[in-house]
């Protein structure tokens, strides 16, 4: 049985470690459909996703020492065996992108808003199909280098690398302490 989206919203938290198995392809494709269900003033669709499993996972782990070594010309190999090791802390990563659509009347913080929304409906989809996740980006989600490995244009805005397999070990989920962060004008 699948559980509701307020009892979803209430126990998530972060994987902290994340394993095999990750969704197979009916769990992921009901993961990427409630992505593509998300709020999207215009209509634009601006998301884009790009599934990393197996090969993939290296593309973006070579790419990410890459980008580091482009960055910081004197890197150990220490250094960038630890930067490839990140794209291996889970068995699937879907990179989520915005395509901007320029010019539009929806301005471009709102297209990347909608992506983010995007992101947290696979987020709770995952999590209601019994799979953990951790929303990640870091320095490779804003590099040239990563962006063109993974076949996006130079133009694109990485918005998450979402981590998705079994958790291992469960994050702790945030209390939702509302104090001071609501008023009534």
């Amino acid at each position: 049985m699948m559980m509701d989206v307020l009892t979803a919203i209430a126990g998530r938290a972060s994987a902290a470690k994340l394993a095999a198995p990750a969704p197979g392809p009916d769990a992921l494709d009901q993961i990427l459909r409630a992505g593509a269900r998300a709020p999207d003033h215009g209509r634009l669709a601006p998301w884009r996703f790009v599934v990393l499993e197996d090969g993939g996972r290296q593309v973006l782990a070579d790419a990410m020492a890459r980008a580091k070594l482009n960055a910081v010309p004197d890197s150990t190999d220490f250094e960038l065996d630890a930067e490839r090791s990140k794209a291996m802390r889970a068995p699937m990563i879907v990179a989520v992108a915005a395509r901007i659509t320029p010019g539009h009347k929806v301005p471009e913080i709102e297209q990347i808003l909608a992506v983010g929304a995007a992101v947290q409906n696979m987020i709770l989809a995952a999590r209601a199909l019994g799979f953990g996740t951790m929303w990640k980006t870091g320095n490779a989600a804003y590099d040239p280098i990563v962006k063109q490995a993974l076949g996006l244009d130079p133009e694109d805005r990485i918005v998450a690398f979402l981590y998705l397999g079994t958790a291992v070990t469960e994050g702790r989920v945030r209390d939702a302490v509302l104090d001071g962060l609501v008023s009534r004008p």
